[in-house]
């Protein structure tokens, strides 16, 4: 009885202590399982915050390299419009240019053809001038003093019957800027040989 009873208290202490390094064991279990997944998640935290930095890197790279693309590529554009800007000034200014160049040819044309054509009608006036101071000169020699002399002394109708009749359609010649009136010419040259006339009588007269 007393074995058995030493032994049931053996046995009880045994398992007694087997429970306590049993409580023991799983607190330590208990205690690592915590402290495991503490640590875990610490490094799931440090990782996911690298992962972060890694992505914020990347993005940024992203970002400074599409912000540098977008710089170059206005930068590229900025210089065309540049080069396409004086392009176009180049092309107005040589545009302009033949247009001057055209307009002033045609000027200088124009001016050539209209000194030209002064040129011919003055060279046209003159010799009508001449032309008709000839043939007036001619009649008049033709006519003769006492014919100039009748038509100085007629009423004017008669003297443009007298005109008519020699053949003038006009009581006017010029030369382009001073007009001459046939009738006071006619009287002019018949005042001026009309004294001439009476001087050589009155020479005459004084030689008897």
């Amino acid at each position: 009885m007393a074995i058995e009873i030493t032994t049931n208290s053996q046995e009880a202490a045994a398992r007694h202590e087997a429970e306590r390094l049993e409580q023991e064991a799983k607190g330590r279990l208990e205690r690592q399982k915590i402290s495991d997944e503490a640590e875990a998640e610490k490094s799931r935290k440090q990782l996911l915050e690298l992962q972060a930095n890694s992505a914020a890197v990347e993005s940024t790279g992203q970002a400074k390299a599409e912000a540098q693309s977008r710089a170059e590529a206005a930068r590229i554009e900025g210089e065309a419009a540049v080069d396409q800007a004086k392009l176009k000034s180049q092309a107005m200014k040589i545009e302009a240019e033949s247009e001057l160049e055209r307009l002033t040819q045609a000027r200088e044309a124009e001016l050539k053809y209209v000194r030209e054509q002064n040129d011919m009608e003055l060279s046209k006036s003159k010799e009508m001038s001449t032309i008709e101071t000839t043939k007036f000169k001619n009649m008049v020699d033709a006519i003769g003093a006492n014919t100039l002399a009748t038509m100085a002394s007629a009423g004017p109708d008669q003297q443009v019957r007298m005109l008519q009749s020699l053949g003038l359609k006009s009581t006017l010649i010029t030369d382009g800027s001073t007009p001459i009136n046939l009738f006071n010419t006619a009287h002019g040259l018949v005042g001026g040989m009309m004294p001439a006339k009476r001087s050589r009588r009155s020479d005459d007269e004084d030689d008897d």
